[in-house]
């Protein structure tokens, strides 16, 4: 199976989708995995070859960033400024991918990108499979609102708005879109076949989270469901690799290109993919203690805080806050500064790193602090440790309110974070009854998810190929 994936946004975006390439490459796959250009760099230092697409993610935060008009007072200038941040990027992404395309046996892409991928995908009469780290097609188990008054809403009001927010994104990216492009995001429960398959076989939306996260939402989207893509054994946070191989690379215009030669449920989550995938993996020895490692083994347990590829506003301040926050608590201080500007240092009490391998470092903390991006939130779930999610954008406040409707979290907007505000979160957080949820909610999380996804793009590829023989009898 020739595979290609595409896999856009920032790095929270793309890890998923570095995960899928390297398990499907340990089965035997051919993978030409497409990346943001930015981070095709990370991909190989870690040994997984990639391919730019699209535009560069700073490009695409930073004019969200500056665009005066998210700010506006003017709900008209909000919405002509989300319509045209949907479409900023799409005519790259599209010419990329057509070129990439060709020879492959199936397109697969995660929820950034994913109508862009699935309108090339169709072009060229492929299956392809869609990754969602959120609930994000129309059902009435998510409130369609991040907010703890919408969950007092009828379950219809949720499924209509999540309809309305498919047909609102749809309207943005039509104008860039090939004309009669149909996405299919929107499939519900209503229109499976009794099979319980979609009415499109070679179409799947692989739902990459913990439904039991969303009470219900089983019921109303149609799966597969895997579980959280997550990174168990530090793949992608530990010391970089040098790469294993470089793709073929042509040239399409100023452009450059490579081109390289399902369960569906989780009732019982299970431990076992783990153990099987480090097994297949060829993974290095794990080095020798790190200087991160040195300062966890000689102090207490610290306070982890990590906003990814996230604004924190003015770094010294943010860093200042963090230290006073930490520091009524008696408590070590561990930041990994993402793409923050923000100096890495090590004392007593500090230490700022540039990221930390999640898996190895979260269970050794008290409580993470971080944005609530679906990696970060999946690594601490499976730590076993509170969460204070300061949500930015996207999916992030949904999944700080569905972690402290369960007791497992406290969340807060980032932009409303204050030293008082986050001392009073954290003392939510360390209350016994929460620290026990934390730790009992940690013992049922599947950690298989990659291996599950692999098995759901493998059948996919089974189902179109006995569709087309079909066909031909």
């Amino acid at each position: 199976m020739r595979a290609l994936l595409a896999f856009t946004g920032s790095r929270g975006d793309a890890q998923p989708g570095i995960l899928l390439a390297r398990a499907l490459r340990e089965r035997g796959h051919d993978v030409t995995l497409a990346l943001a250009p930015n981070l095709v760099a990370f991909a190989r230092d870690h040994g997984v070859g990639a391919v730019p697409f699209g535009l560069d993610t700073g490009d695409l935060l930073e004019a969200q960033r500056t665009d005066h008009r998210f700010a506006s007072r003017d709900p008209r200038a909000r919405l002509r400024a989300l319509f045209e941040l949907q479409r900023r990027g799409v005519p790259e992404q599209l010419e990329d991918l057509r070129v990439l395309a060709p020879g492959h046996d199936l397109v697969v892409a995660g929820m950034a990108g994913e109508e862009v991928a699935e309108s090339v995908a169709r072009a060229h009469g492929l299956p392809f499979a869609a990754v969602h780290f959120f609930p994000i097609q129309p059902n009435s188990a998510v409130p369609v609102v991040p907010m703890r008054w919408a969950d007092r809403l009828p379950g219809f009001v949720h499924r209509w708005g999540w309809s309305v927010l498919a047909r609102a994104r749809a309207a943005a990216l039509a104008p860039v879109l090939p004309t009669g492009h149909q996405p299919t995001r929107a499939v519900t429960a209503s229109s499976m076949t009794r099979s319980g398959t979609a009415p499109d076989a070679a179409t799947t939306r692989i739902q990459a989270y913990d439904p039991r996260l969303f009470p219900g939402v089983r019921r109303e989207v149609p799966g597969p469901f895997t579980g959280f893509l997550t990174d168990v054994d530090g793949f992608l946070t530990g010391a970089p690799r040098s790469a294993s191989y470089e793709p073929a690379v042509t040239s399409a215009g100023t452009r450059d290109h490579g081109a390289a030669l399902f369960p569906d449920s989780i009732d019982s989550p299970s431990t076992t993919g783990a153990s099987d995938s480090l097994a297949r993996s060829a993974t290095p020895p794990q080095p020798s203690a790190t200087p991160l490692e040195s300062w966890l083994d000689t102090g207490t347990a610290p306070i982890y805080v990590g906003f990814g590829s996230m604004d924190v506003g003015d770094p010294a301040a943010f860093v200042a806050m963090l230290r006073e926050a930490c520091a009524r608590r008696g408590r070590r201080l561990l930041l990994a500064s993402g793409w923050a500007t923000i100096d890495p240092e090590f004392d007593t009490a500090v230490a700022i790193v540039g990221q930390v391998d999640h898996a190895r470092v979260l269970p050794r903390c008290v409580a993470a602090v971080h944005h609530g991006g679906a990696g970060t939130t999946a690594a601490a779930l499976r730590a076993g440790v509170p969460q204070v999610i300061c949500s930015v954008q996207a999916d992030q406040p949904y999944w700080g309110q569905a972690l402290q409707r369960l007791g497992l979290a406290a969340t807060i907007p980032a932009e409303r974070l204050t030293g008082a505000r986050l001392d009073a979160l954290l003392d939510q957080v360390a209350q016994p009854d929460v620290v026990l949820r934390a730790a009992t909610y940690a013992t049922n999380v599947a950690t298989d998810g990659v291996e599950r996804a692999v098995d759901a793009i493998e059948a996919l590829v089974d189902t179109a190929e006995f569709q087309t023989a079909g066909r031909q009898l």
